[in-house]
């Protein structure tokens, strides 16, 4: 059966630049959403400090991590497929390996993820890798090894994270953690916490070192970028308790931007992820003002119906998401919009299919991540809702979605035939090593023909034609952000 669900990362193993007097091999891949792979970047920094390097090659390693995410239970079995591999290795080629499990299902198993999976050694949750040292002390000794308290506080703003599968050309600097909005389908609320903001400062010099060393690109990262609320620290739920003073410097989301946009002209600026209620006009104004931030918004709808949004527990209508759009359209008229969407949430009828239908056709997405509803346990879907939508149903509805923005995705891309784009070079063209590829501000994937041209520059390309989901041209000269 042709696979119609796109996944929004697969599972990756990491490298790291060593350090001579380093003399254990750690082994670290990294599954779900790009959080957790901005974490595995602040793990390996961490354990670097403690005398690993990080390896390709499993069978060499004396540690593997395993990121894990909970979203859906198919990312939960792709875990546990690999953790039989590891138990394969580990019986036959490295009886001296330890196993741990890191992120989001971590933190959901907790102590049942020892009993269940006998191989495993340690288990940390997303808030507790300054731990590690620690934990692995107890492995050593004989003792399996478990960190998975929720912080109200922890941003890792002081860790320096390793680029890790690295061009050297884009990165990721995460800017909040946790998340307080409670849709029901979700369990990132408990996996991660309670949403807190790291310290601007921090986010600017890691900005700058990473512009120092040679970096072009970087994507602001949270839940939900558009709650960045820095006080002095502490709890966004919080901030009604916080000073007169605290809350007379306090920095937001379009603050930040504007701050990071002025302060690097030279790096092209992107984030993610935005949620619907919490994105206000102040920050498309920001990124209208500056040319440096991409005209890009990831804006996760989930439902185009108003009752199923209502049970999602999403706190937006959808003719408030529409107004959202018109909004973005109007200040950005060439935004690029994404989405996430879900079909078969429990008691979804025809009628409530069709309103996702129809919203798809009112936005006209460039393109999505789209899934079938799976239960989590924990959420309150999980605990209050029957999963009553067959999944045949949930399939032949997910398909329909499916084949519409392959649709939607074909005419934004047309768009662009016959006019000139801004590309960042990020890497060699899967399908000819003769072409580059990289990204507009749309953040499209643009490719074309390698010339003279470099990994890291910015280029002019004019497109001449397209697939629903690239574009290709030729490059026609250095644009001006290569220039600066």
């Amino acid at each position: 059966m042709e696979k119609i669900i796109e996944e929004t990362k697969q599972g990756e193993s990491l490298t790291l630049q060593h350090k001579q007097e380093n003399t254990k091999k750690l082994y670290i891949e990294s599954y779900g959403c790009a959080m957790n792979f901005s974490d595995s970047e602040i793990v390996a920094s961490i354990l670097s400090e403690n005398g690993f390097n990080t390896t390709t090659i499993l069978e060499e390693a004396d540690l593997v991590l395993v990121n894990t995410c909970s979203i859906r239970d198919k990312a939960e079995q792709t875990i546990r497929k690999r953790l039989q591999k590891y138990n394969a290795v580990k019986r036959d080629v490295n009886p001296k390996m330890k196993v741990g499990v890191l992120g989001c299902m971590a933190e959901r198993l907790k102590d049942k993820f020892l009993e269940e999976e006998k191989i495993v050694d340690l288990v940390v949750g997303p808030d507790a890798y300054k731990d590690l040292p620690n934990l692995l002390q107890e492995v050593e000794e004989g003792r399996d090894a478990i960190n998975v308290i929720l912080s109200k506080d922890e941003t890792y703003g002081d860790i320096a994270p390793v680029r890790l599968m690295t061009n050297g050309v884009s990165a990721l600097v995460s800017i909040t953690r946790g998340c307080d909005n409670m849709c029901t389908f979700c369990v990132v609320p408990f996996t991660r916490g309670r949403e807190r903001s790291r310290e601007p400062q921090s986010i600017i010099k890691e900005i700058q070192d990473l512009s120092d060393a040679g970096y072009k690109e970087i994507t602001l990262l949270g839940q939900n970028v558009d709650s960045y609320l820095w006080y002095g620290g502490g709890l966004k739920k919080d901030f009604d308790k916080a000073t007169d003073m605290q809350k007379a410097t306090a920095v937001d989301f379009d603050q930040l931007l504007e701050m990071v946009a002025v302060g690097f002209p030279k790096m092209r600026i992107r984030f993610s992820t935005s949620n619907p209620q919490d994105m206000h006009l102040s920050v498309l104004q920001v990124i209208a003002k500056h040319d440096n931030i991409c005209n890009h918004i990831h804006l996760p709808v989930q439902s185009g119906s108003d009752r199923i949004l209502k049970e999602m527990n999403r706190l937006h209508t959808r003719s408030e998401y529409m107004q959202l759009i018109d909004n973005i359209r109007k200040t950005i008229p060439d935004c690029g919009i994404t989405q996430d969407m879900i079909a078969g949430f429990p008691t979804e009828t025809e009628e409530d299919h069709q309103d996702t239908l129809s919203l798809m056709e009112y936005v006209k997405y460039d393109f999505g991540y789209m899934y079938a509803y799976s239960e989590r346990p924990g959420t309150l879907a999980g605990r209050k809702m029957e999963d009553d939508v067959p999944e045949t149903t949930k399939l032949r509805r997910l398909q329909e979605i499916v084949d519409l923005q392959r649709q939607h995705s074909a005419f934004r891309t047309k768009q662009f035939v016959g006019k000139t784009v801004e590309v960042l070079i990020e890497k060699e063209s899967k399908k000819s090593d003769q072409d580059w590829s990289g990204r507009n501000s749309q953040s499209i994937t643009v490719v074309f023909p390698k010339e003279n041209y470099k990994v890291g520059e910015f280029v002019n390309v004019k497109i001449t034609h397209c697939t629903s989901g690239t574009l290709i041209g030729e490059a026609i000269g250095y644009s001006e952000m290569n220039l600066k």
